[in-house]
């Protein structure tokens, strides 16, 4: 082989590695884009549902698509496109009202039209309360993030999307509110761990429709302990192999 074969292989070489290379990335945008992307939980606000640790798949083309789906949000339109409404009791991750920059998750509890209020730590529809049962405690730090037990109930909606929720005090400031009226376009959201959730009844107030993400699907991993997933030493000790591939309630 001549100098110049050797010479057009080795750059053919890198050309091509480049080329796959960018391929790559740019499926791995468009992937994340229109279709899915990963998420973190970073705080204990949706417990039990959700664990700080646990990866989650979030589907991008649930509700459409408006600027906040695209990476560092362009403000190519307003509004969304391809919209659609997300159903009562979804867990959705959305933009944070006042700091589009952070990326919140709760559950949508009130829809565009809705009356909605707590009252004596009892969620209320319209005016209705939503159907609450105890049904036992949890004595686990690692799901409650308290060193006693607490007690848990199943809240469902009226649209029949049943989950769980902690209830880490009898009398807590969100436990008691005033009656909210969403407006049209907006969403009311709520945090599962309700004594412990920044969220429609605080700072976060109502989501509109424009900054909603994506709904939240299913667990592809769970590590405790505050461990990071590269850290694969910890893996035998720490990985929470009952919440791998798990679908979100």
């Amino acid at each position: 082989m001549s100098v110049a074969d050797r010479s057009r292989k080795k750059s053919g070489g890198l050309g091509e590695t480049v080329s796959v290379i960018v391929q790559a990335l740019l499926l791995a945008l468009v992937i994340r884009t229109f279709f899915f992307q990963p998420f973190s939980i970073p705080s204990g606000s949706m417990r039990p549902t959700l664990l700080e640790g646990d990866y989650l798949f979030v589907t991008k083309w649930a509700y459409g698509y408006s600027r906040y789906s695209f990476p560092l949000s362009p403000p190519l339109f307003s509004g969304r496109i391809w919209a659609g409404q997300p159903e009562r009791g979804d867990v959705v991750v959305f933009k944070f009202p006042p700091n589009p920059s952070l990326d919140y998750i709760k559950r949508v509890v009130g829809l565009p039209g809705d009356r909605i209020q707590m009252r004596d730590g009892v969620l209320h529809i319209n005016g209705a309360p939503v159907r609450r049962e105890l049904i036992g405690q949890i004595d686990d730090p690692d799901i409650t993030e308290m060193s006693r037990p607490v007690d848990v109930y199943r809240e469902t909606l009226p649209n029949g999307v049943s989950y769980e929720t902690l209830d880490l005090s009898s009398n807590s400031v969100g436990d008691n509110t005033r009656e909210f009226v969403v407006p049209e376009g907006h969403y009311f959201m709520m945090g599962d761990n309700r004594d412990n959730s920044t969220d429609s009844r605080f700072t976060v107030g109502f989501v509109p429709e424009e900054n909603l993400v994506g709904r939240a699907n299913i667990i592809f991993f769970s590590i405790a302990g505050g461990h990071s997933p590269l850290e694969i030493w910890q893996w035998p000790s720490e990985i929470r192999l009952s919440r791998l591939f798990t679908w979100v309630d």
